[in-house]
């Protein structure tokens, strides 16, 4: 078939509506009611979570997007590794999934086997079972995952219960979504893109099993809003997120290119949601737009207790060797984020 990229407009989790146009459109719909809904769309976290008992809950997600590398295979690795992330994300384990494609007729239906076979690698590697899906012809091709899991409903994390005092460990670095960018521009080195590829693949269910035996008052993980954006959302109403952007890991490639003001436009979309809710002073440009760069399966997000965030941040490393303290949680103080 001709270029996987040459017929799609945007990809990866860049194609995401923007924070701000989302919550309007959220607002047109009902309030749902149902005390075994434990999270629901209204609270913004990661994915869906429903009490079956007094011990066991399922939690549900949805992601689909269109692709942002060229080789087929390993844009449903990429896609599948993203789907899955909200469960690993709440805390949860993926049991089954269910396939959505939308693929254009034109196309080579040999070359949608090879997403469909990437994503189910990734199915494999999560122990989760492929139980089928949906299909429909598309002028781009779209690919993603209904996962559903399970977890304990006294043990959910959720998005916005952080606690001042706490530390914050962020897995994986920034900058794919740059230096993909940066790839549609033929611009980017090869060791930027295979190290933002290996990222994009990379499973957080290896992170997220290391949490497990901390406590962990809240977690997200980081996609298309952008880091700022996603501790937003961590912040709630009563707490300030204050990062250390000279600790942030990122793709290093990625701090070159935007500096050379190679923009993503979900990145500016970012940015204009946080008008009011940041304030960068002296922060280099380049530094803001990683942070406010749309990541495609990005790592997660932890705010975890002070007094044990070095061990968990050791025991992050042995799987994640990127990971890193990045911020601390305080009481309200002005802006949602604080960047020192």
């Amino acid at each position: 078939m001709k270029s996987f990229l040459s017929s799609c407009t945007t990809g990866g989790c860049g194609a995401k509506i923007g924070p701000g146009e989302l919550s309007k459109v959220l607002s047109y719909l009902p309030a749902f009611r149902d005390p075994k809904l434990l999270i629901g769309f209204d609270a913004s976290d990661d994915a869906a979570v429903y009490q079956m008992d007094e011990n066991t809950a399922i939690v549900s997600t949805v992601d689909f997007f269109t692709p942002m590398v060229e080789d087929p295979r390993t844009f449903g690795r990429i896609a599948a590794a993203n789907a899955l992330s909200d469960v690993y994300a709440m805390g949860g384990t993926p049991l089954f999934a269910l396939n959505l494609v939308c693929y254009p007729e034109r196309e080579e239906i040999q070359t949608l086997g090879e997403v469909l076979a990437g994503g189910a690698e990734k199915l494999q590697e999560a122990g989760a079972v492929l139980c089928g899906g949906h299909s429909i012809y598309d002028r781009e091709p779209k690919y993603g995952l209904a996962v559903t899991g399970w977890l304990n409903p006294q043990k959910i994390w959720k998005n916005n219960t952080p606690k001042p005092g706490d530390r914050l460990i962020l897995t994986k670095p920034l900058g794919v979504g740059i230096v993909m960018a940066a790839l549609r521009g033929e611009m980017a080195e090869a060791e930027a893109v295979e190290a933002a590829l290996a990222s994009m693949q990379r499973l957080n269910k290896y992170a997220a099993e290391k949490a497990h035996d901390f406590p962990i008052h809240a977690c997200t993980d980081i996609t298309g809003f952008g880091l700022l954006a996603h501790a937003r959302e961590m912040a709630g109403e009563s707490a300030t997120i204050v990062l250390y952007p000279s600790e942030l890991p990122f793709i290093t490639q990625a701090y070159t290119y935007a500096k050379e003001y190679l923009l993503t436009a979900a990145g500016q979309r970012n940015r204009n949601f946080m008008v009011g809710a940041v304030e960068f002073g002296d922060t280099p440009f380049s530094l803001q737009e990683l942070m406010l760069d749309p990541q495609t399966s990005g790592g997660l997000l932890f705010s975890v207790p002070g007094d044990c965030a070095q061990e968990v941040l050791h025991a992050m490393q042995e799987v994640e060797p990127k990971a890193a303290l990045i911020g601390e949680v305080v009481t309200r103080q002005g802006f949602p984020i604080l960047l020192r």
